[in-house]
């Protein structure tokens, strides 16, 4: 997502630009490529910025924060039903992906690649909640 909207802001900055300096073509070319673009990039980036979210863990509790939405949940240990690690090898690379699901029936998932502490994470959902994990298969 981050590469198509630097591809667009590429695009705004290349139309400005060739409207500052040559305006080869008609003004009302230059005016609906900029606004067009200019829409484009502010949905997506609100797209981005709303799709934001953190989680933490300590002290025998999660904490899932949505900032746009201002919501916060503070979730006790007890109130995770389950949770698993997902591994996929792709381009020669691993792909790890946690999935956390509480009693009221929310769910979080992150990744090893979108968070630094993913490691952290993991290993302390395995020394506090190993009874929670699924039993895997062949292990």
């Amino acid at each position: 997502m981050s590469l198509i909207l630097l591809a667009l802001v590429a695009g705004l900055v290349s139309t400005l630009g060739h409207f500052a300096s040559q305006r080869t073509y008609p003004i009302w070319l230059y005016l609906s490529v900029t606004v067009l673009l200019t829409v484009v990039i502010l949905m997506l980036l609100v797209k981005m910025i709303a799709g934001f979210k953190t989680i933490s863990a300590g002290d025998g509790k999660i904490v899932t924060m949505l900032p746009l939405r201002n919501q916060t949940k503070v979730y006790p240990l007890a109130e995770v039903i389950a949770w698993d690690e997902e591994k996929v090898v792709a381009n020669k690379r691993e792909f790890r992906q946690l999935t956390i699901v509480f009693s009221d029936k929310n769910s979080f998932t992150i990744s090893n690649h979108e968070h630094v502490n993913y490691d952290d994470f993991f290993k302390y959902l395995l020394k506090k909640l190993p009874n929670k994990r699924p039993k895997q298969k062949g292990k």
